[in-house]
């Protein structure tokens, strides 16, 4: 394989006044955009609108370059809601999210040294027979190089990015911030509870000690698995800013969209289950579906599951509530269904009748698409166009909006994930089968 492609990077701001000055020059350089274009449309007779003036291409690349420049939980907050959200959102937001997909700058070489001597000492090299200065990933909290141990082990090192952990909470309020004032974000919806989620996830992100203990234990509980592998973590070599694991090869798992039905539907068969194994059996679940966390190995038709900082303890009191909705969904039993999303806080004796019967509908329309016997087809968009629609209508009536527990939200990301993925290999999956397993 050729070595990366050397790129210079650009220094993560570390102090809190230093991130806070580029969030401050974004605005002035959005209101700077929005004053040029309104210029230019009232010389053309035009009288602009505030959301078009905001939502310029020229805007838009602004946000999406201070961002990702920023790194650290300012462009983790837009990979939080980057799934393929399709038209659950205004189109210049989906592209702003999309952007912040790619991969971010790396750290320019003499700030990567200054982290690596910080964590692991001034003679840091002597640990190593190799180190890649190139990293083969850089994403919102940290990036990730080749190594090698003296004794010819591979590894894969995660280095985080400086003062991303320290800045969590101002990069989340301000990121809000941003949001609210673009008009992207109704001003009556109360955005509190998932900040506070969001900010809980990306401390836990940013501890690699605690992901490496979550590595760890999903090595053990799937070790001997004949359908996935989780690479060794090597203590040793980590800190609470440093994860290192044994290097494992394999392709991003989204290029199999060219392999053989048959091989995606089995990939996609297997991504499904193991959902349903992190929920119901191992009360342990790793709730981060982005597609880059996990990868393909050909050679042993195993999926290479690489990340695990977003991994989460799963109440029994949570996995039962979801058992009573699959139940209630596989069996097509309306009075069971009612019951489960009272459990998640869905209706209260305030839910307006018309409210819940729409809710039931679709759970009529969901049991009968989701559900027919034999194979799903998760390349045929049909089923979640007629959702999305009725979904999207249900949501416009907010007097009925009702907050659900927290946890319930990170388990509701990696189904949701977990779809979207199936649906990119257009996988057939026999979801009743599956879900007989554990019902």
């Amino acid at each position: 394989m050729k070595p990366p492609i050397p790129r210079s990077g650009s220094a993560v701001p570390t102090g809190r006044f230093a991130r806070l000055s580029r969030f401050g020059g974004l605005a002035a350089s959005v209101a700077g955009g929005m004053i040029g274009e309104g210029a230019r449309q009232l010389a053309s007779g035009k009288r602009p609108a505030l959301g078009d003036l905001l939502l310029t291409p020229a805007n838009v690349v602004r946000v999406t370059d201070r961002l990702a420049k920023l790194r650290g939980a300012a462009m983790k907050l837009g990979q939080l809601v980057s799934l393929d959200s399709g038209d659950l959102l205004p189109p210049e937001l989906s592209e702003i999210f999309a952007r912040l997909r790619a991969d971010a700058e790396p750290m320019p070489a003499q700030q990567l040294g200054a982290v690596l001597a910080a964590e692991w000492g001034a003679d840091w090299q002597s640990k190593l027979s190799a180190f890649d200065a190139n990293p083969i990933a850089a994403a919102s909290i940290g990036q990730v190089h080749r190594g090698r141990t003296h004794d010819g082990q591979k590894l894969a090192i995660k280095v985080q990015y400086p003062g991303v952990a320290q800045s969590i909470d101002s990069d989340v309020d301000n990121v809000a911030t941003l949001l609210r004032l673009s008009g992207l974000v109704p001003k009556d919806l109360d955005l509190a509870p998932l900040l506070a989620l969001a900010k809980v996830q990306l401390r836990e992100e940013a501890d690699y000690t605690r992901e490496g203990e979550c590595l760890a234990r999903f090595g053990v509980l799937l070790a001997g698995d004949p359908h996935f592998h989780v690479p060794d973590f090597l203590p040793e070599l980590s800190t609470p800013t440093i994860l290192t694991m044994r290097y494992a090869d394999g392709v991003p798992i989204e290029s199999l969209t060219d392999r053989p039905q048959a091989e995606r539907d089995l990939v996609a068969g297997r991504m499904l289950d193991l959902v349903l194994r992190e929920l119901f059996e191992f009360g342990l679940m790793q709730t981060d579906p982005n597609l880059a966390n996990y990868r393909y190995d050909a050679e042993t038709g195993k999926i290479v599951l690489l990340d695990f900082g977003a991994t989460r303890e799963i109440a029994p009191a949570i996995a039962n509530l979801y058992r009573q909705m699959l139940r209630a969904v596989r069996d097509g039993d309306r009075a069971a269904a009612l019951k489960a999303l009272e459990g998640f806080g869905l209706f209260d004796a305030a839910t307006p009748a018309a409210h819940s019967d729409e809710v039931l509908a679709l759970f009529d329309m969901s049991a009968g698409m989701l559900l027919p016997e034999g194979a799903f087809d998760f390349g045929d968009s049909s089923w979640i166009q007629s959702m999305r629609g009725r979904g999207l209508a249900l949501a416009s009536d907010r007097s009925a909006w009702r907050v659900p527990p927290v946890e319930t939200l990170f388990v509701q990301r990696k189904l949701g994930g977990s779809y979207w993925l199936a649906a990119r290999l257009k996988a057939r999956v026999d979801l009743r089968a599956l879900l007989d397993r554990y019902l």
